[in-house]
């Protein structure tokens, strides 16, 4: 019997108080949201509105009927429509972070502003990486309207990486493009709820508001069965109670709130019960999400969300470092650890730095390895033919050593996990022998033989040539007669 290592923060006397809290904030404070079709609709389901106001105040029946529509569980399916994830119980993968505005050039070091050919080079790197299993769209390229840094990205995804995506929509009129895109792919709307491509992460704005954008975003992922992730961002000391529970009650008032809006659109959504709190440092004035603290409540919202029937995510294996140290291993390295024994479905975070700010390649390979490490660990500690014990001993006793038993040989690999080169495990005088190199130089490697070895993608030529020109005409639309060079 497989015993798998877990981690509980929350006892269920303490969830069922949290979310009985957070329903209370929801009926009789209510929540601000900016959208006058989400308004109509929460009106037309007995919510009470303010309209002049924006406000809605929900009811425990919205609630409770939203919580019993959503899913509790969902695939996730390749460019190639190979299935990759399945959402359920507490299965675990690893996604880059999304949305950085800076990379840390593994060239140069220094961090800028990334372009198209750092965002090509990302999705090669990916493509390569055994233990991210989907891409995201981990940053935005500087060298292309702002109006369409959205899709852009999605575009370059699709062609260049055949791993699922995890994305979001900057605009309310980019989702259609981004949407058709996907289209493209699958072939048919049908096909593309049938087997989803993408996770749009929907981020309310704390406290209790969702605007426009993000509101009507989430509408029109619900109205086409796009699986959405809920990026509730409550700040402990700021924008939420200081307290670990007070932020916990804020996010999941939060949730809820969205929760409620996608179900009611289109009942059976797909959504992850995610988020990206994080305490609130006041000498800095920054949101640490490397902080024990925020990984404490990313971990027992998790809980919160498992106890709904939820799959989950949380924004939770990143680092607030700015360069490849040993600040950015700690803090990623335990979030991770701490991630996969709470068994959230969907780690968002591996190659972040900054604060969310900036995405390194350099990272991400060493990330790899951190996740490596993780799913060795929820695998905890199983006999394999090791009773009984006496016969393995003898054999021992007369060989002197196990290293070519039939049992070792059978066992050793699935037993044991190797890294790869990023991480040294040589003696002292080997590693003198091969150049006394650092961690950081090893990663640069890994990250430029990646890159060298890059497959492309198998996705159908001709999708790929009415994908550019799909992008294409977006850029003709905002004023970019053409984009910027690449070759797939």
């Amino acid at each position: 019997m497989i015993h798998r290592p877990r981690l509980h923060f929350l006892d269920r006397e303490l969830i069922e108080r949290i979310i009985s809290e957070a329903i209370d904030i929801l009926c009789q404070l209510g929540c601000t949201i900016h959208n006058r079709e989400a308004l109509d609709l929460l009106s037309d389901s007995g919510a009470r509105v303010e309209p002049d106001r924006y406000q809605v105040f929900f009811t425990r029946d919205l609630i409770e009927s939203a919580i019993k529509d959503a899913p509790s569980a969902f695939a996730l399916f390749d460019i190639l429509g190979n299935q990759t994830h399945d959402f359920s119980q507490n299965n675990i993968y690893f996604t880059p972070g999304s949305a950085a505005i800076h990379i840390l050039d593994h060239r140069s070091q220094e961090i800028r502003k990334p372009a198209t050919g750092d965002y090509i080079e990302f999705c090669q790197v990916v493509s390569g990486l055994q233990f991210i299993d989907s891409q995201s769209t981990a940053f935005i390229p500087a060298d292309v309207h702002e109006k369409i840094s959205d899709s852009y990205r999605l575009y370059l995804s699709l062609l260049y990486c055949e791993k699922p995506v995890v994305t979001g929509a900057f605009t309310v009129e980019s989702f259609q493009i981004m949407k058709d895109m996907q289209v493209a792919v699958r072939g048919s709307e049908k096909r593309l709820a049938a087997k989803p491509l993408t996770v749009f992460s929907c981020c309310p704005t704390s406290p209790l508001k969702w605007c426009e954008v993000t509101s009507q975003n989430l509408l029109d992922c619900a109205r086409y069965r796009i699986p959405v992730e809920f990026i509730s961002m409550p700040l402990s000391g700021f924008m939420a109670p200081v307290t670990l529970v007070g932020t916990l009650v804020a996010h999941t008032a939060e949730t809820l709130s969205g929760l409620v809006l996608s179900q009611l659109k289109n009942p059976g959504t797909p959504v992850l019960y995610g988020g990206s709190p994080a305490i609130f440092d006041i000498r800095y004035e920054t949101t640490p999400m490397g902080a024990v603290e925020t990984q404490m409540i990313d971990c027992a919202y998790n809980e919160i969300g498992k106890y709904l029937n939820l799959p989950t995510q949380a924004y939770i294996s990143l680092s607030d470092a700015k360069v490849l140290d040993a600040q950015a291993g700690l803090e990623s390295a335990m979030g991770a650890t701490l991630a996969a024994l709470s068994g959230i479905n969907n780690i968002s975070g591996p190659g972040m730095l900054d604060f969310e700010n900036c995405q390194s390649l350099e990272k991400l390979v060493l990330d790899n390895e951190i996740c490596r490490m993780s799913y060795r660990l929820t695998k905890g500690i199983t006999p394999k033919e090791d009773f009984p014990a006496r016969s393995r001993f003898e054999e021992l006793l007369k060989e002197k050593h196990l290293l070519i038993s039939d049992h070792t040989r059978k066992f050793l690999t699935e037993e044991i996990h190797f890294p790869g080169p990023v991480i040294n495990r040589a003696n002292l005088s080997r590693w003198k022998t091969e150049g006394k190199q650092t961690l950081g130089q090893r990663a640069r490697q890994e990250v430029e033989k990646l890159i060298r070895d890059y497959t492309p993608s198998r996705l159908d030529s001709q999708i790929q040539k009415g994908l550019s020109a799909m992008m294409e005409r977006e850029a003709r639309r905002h004023g970019m007669e053409k984009l910027p060079p690449h070759q797939t």
